[in-house]
């Protein structure tokens, strides 16, 4: 069956100008152009914009779901299996979400008590969830499943205050990353403080430091575009930076 830009819209639930657009970046062109100018699309279309939009609602970038869909390798099939796993996923992260504050609701009447410790646990498995999804299939590969789930029930034992506390560094750290980037030296004071404040971070999720895993990271910060984008974000180099100035503090 075939269909009309206006048609499609209405039967994806998306708008017209999101149909040209994903034309415009070479994500999901039609079939053909019709003799009067009217886009038309097929059933490979209509099936592809159905991927499409399952990683949208997994919060994939555009760019990375080009580079996916587009990729000689890509499986339609493993795609599929990938995307109800994480839809699962992120089913149990809701459950989860939607139990705490169930009790968190029970405990205000007086109905239970609840500890401190299970207030945050939703919060805690949603960001491993989310690193999961996003970098899970690369630092698996390069650290191995052991290592990552230690780290992973390293991240689930932590108490309120520590939790607090990694919210608190992350946000000092790409403070002072930003601050040392501007100032333009890798061996700054500035700098290598900011290193040593991501060694604390990243011993709250890794079960054993070392400098060469460290340093080992800083380089997919660089090599890695969504690791690299995190970083840019603050400022454009940044990635680069951090790596420049990881390379002294791990000497």
């Amino acid at each position: 069956m075939e269909y009309t830009i206006n048609k499609l819209a209405k039967l994806a639930g998306v708008s017209t100008r999101t149909l040209r657009y994903y034309d415009e970046i070479e994500l999901l062109s039609p079939k053909r152009i019709s003799s009067n100018g009217y886009r038309v699309y097929g059933q490979s279309e209509v099936d592809l914009l159905q991927q499409i939009l399952l990683y949208r609602e997994l919060d994939v970038t555009l760019d990375e779901i080009k580079r996916i869909i587009w990729s000689k390798n890509y499986d339609c099939m493993n795609a599929l299996q990938g995307h109800l796993s994480a839809l699962k996923s992120k089913r149990e992260r809701v459950d989860s979400l939607i139990a705490n504050v169930e009790k968190t609701i029970s405990a205000m009447k007086g109905e239970i008590i609840v500890n401190d410790k299970e207030k945050f646990e939703g919060f805690k498995q949603k960001m491993i969830e989310e690193n999961e999804l996003k970098y899970g299939k690369e630092v698996r590969k390069k650290y191995g499943d052991e290592v990552i789930n230690a780290g992973n029930a390293k991240l689930m034992g932590l108490l309120p205050e520590q939790y607090a506390e990694v919210q608190e560094l992350s946000n000092q750290i790409n403070a002072l990353l930003k601050s040392a980037f501007e100032q333009g030296d890798p061996s700054s004071e500035l700098a290598q403080r900011v290193c040593a404040l991501h060694k604390k971070w990243l011993e709250y999720f890794w079960s054993r430091y070392s400098k060469e895993a460290h340093l080992g990271l800083a380089q997919t910060y660089v090599d890695d575009p969504r690791f690299r984008k995190y970083y840019d974000d603050i400022e454009i180099g940044c990635a680069e930076f951090l790596y420049d100035s990881l390379k002294i503090f791990c000497k």
